[in-house]
């Protein structure tokens, strides 16, 4: 083997997505980020209503709205961020949850790996993990780097193949990921991923996509496990915990 190129790790991987999965949908994050990206459409002359169509259609047609907004428009993404993600008050909306960190303390590290997969840029993703207090229990984070040109996001699947490839995982059976997006497990489960997942706090309310949407039980679900409290992990995936 190349000097260059690191020995592969013969543990499996877990995948913990940030956003609505490590804190719930009743904070109302998805709530308060939804209107900054409103806002932040506005700023391109739209009115309400024009805003809200097309905040909807980016976020549909690219997985996330910033995708749309860098593709049509000439914004600078790291502006975006600013102003949508960097002003959210996260410390006043999330705090640190002991059985949480417990359950990241109880997954067996001699069995598995934990990484986080988010769409959001490192910043955020940095900050929630910090508040949650999971800093130390993160061992390699995936993230949308909002400087690259034609950056990717979950579901598209080199989102999914880049991920693999920055913690140097071949087997995709090997990874074990959970998601509040049922597309964006879905498209995991396709790519061959053997152990998802969607978290749905079936009841509540979220804002997708600047639309209000409530969470319901899944119809179809593609043979992929749904839940609604994380600690159910330990039922679903018995083997990875000590």
């Amino acid at each position: 083997m190349s000097p260059d190129i690191p020995e592969e790790d013969s543990r499996s991987i877990v995948w913990f997505d940030i956003d609505n999965t490590l804190y719930s949908a009743n904070t109302k994050i998805s709530q308060a980020m939804g209107q900054r990206i409103h806002a932040y459409f506005l700023t391109l002359g739209l009115d309400d209503n024009e805003a809200s169509e097309l905040h909807h259609k980016y976020y549909t047609q690219y997985g996330l709205a910033l995708r749309g907004l860098t593709r049509h428009h000439d914004i600078d993404p790291m502006d975006f961020d600013r102003k949508c993600d960097g002003t959210l008050p996260l410390d006043e909306l999330i705090k640190p949850d002991p059985r949480l960190r417990k359950l990241f303390q109880d997954l067996d590290r001699t069995k598995v790996r934990v990484w986080a997969l988010t769409n959001a840029y490192k910043n955020h993703a940095q900050r929630v993990l910090k508040i949650l207090d999971l800093e130390d229990q993160i061992e390699g984070l995936v993230y949308c780097d909002y400087e690259q040109i034609g950056f990717t996001c979950k579901p598209e699947p080199e989102y999914y193949h880049n991920a693999m490839k920055q913690a140097n995982v071949s087997d995709p059976s090997k990874c074990y990921f959970i998601d509040d997006s049922q597309p964006n497990v879905t498209s995991a489960k396709d790519l061959g991923w053997g152990h998802c997942v969607h978290f749905c706090e079936v009841g509540l309310e979220i804002v997708d996509g600047g639309k209000a949407k409530k969470l319901v039980q899944d119809i179809n679900t593609n043979g992929i496990p749904q839940i609604r409290n994380l600690e159910v992990l330990r039922t679903v995936w018995p083997e990875i915990f000590v």
